[in-house]
């Protein structure tokens, strides 16, 4: 692991001396920047996102904390001692510190299974409607004609687009929680 404290990031942060930096924190497992300014933190998680190409994560409790969630691909506000800056900037909140882990395994993982479920359900639901209208004017002389009136379409997009996807979202867990929690591999493979 790495430590580095905010007079030595500063340093470190000039255009100089970034990509000595990066090449360092690429072969850390963990970097660890203690003392740094609001400043220094949003600083280095750009750095990190827009020089790596890295998706990156930041957790933060405070108003110090908020330039850097913003900055973040994805914040995570903590509500603590230090009020609600963080919580108010961030694209998600918890309570403590703790809850993290089940934020990113257990949530993440269920949220990108149903989003990609949803988007292929709506691929699969599109296709069968214009494959449909492209049958039909085979029967029509390609004529233009209406194949349905205008308020069956409206319910088939309403009952097909709204009703599936929030009943799928709210009800699917491919993996219960405990499993997740125990096989954090599961977090990589559905990516």
């Amino acid at each position: 692991g790495l430590v580095i404290d905010g007079r030595t990031l500063e340093h470190v942060l000039h255009d100089s001396l970034q990509s000595i930096f990066l090449e360092l924190t690429e072969r850390c497992r963990a970097v660890v920047c203690c003392q740094a300014t609001p400043l220094q933190k949003s600083v280095l998680v750009r750095l990190v996102r827009d020089k790596l190409k890295a998706m990156t994560l930041a957790v933060g409790d405070g108003a110090n904390d908020v330039s850097m969630i913003q900055v973040a691909d994805t914040g995570v506000g903590i509500s603590g001692q230090e009020g609600m800056q963080a919580v108010m900037a961030s694209d998600f909140a918890i309570s403590q510190f703790r809850h993290l882990k089940k934020l990113l395994l257990v949530h993440g993982h269920w949220c990108y299974i149903r989003l990609t479920n949803v988007v292929l359900y709506f691929f699969y639901k599109n296709v069968a409607y214009v494959n449909l209208l492209f049958w039909y004017q085979f029967f029509c002389g390609f004529s233009g004609t209406s194949m349905t009136d205008y308020w069956i379409l409206i319910l088939f997009n309403l009952l097909f687009t709204s009703v599936p996807p929030i009943i799928y979202g709210v009800l699917e867990k491919d993996v219960s929680a405990q499993m997740l929690l125990q096989l954090p591999q599961l977090y990589m493979t559905s990516q």
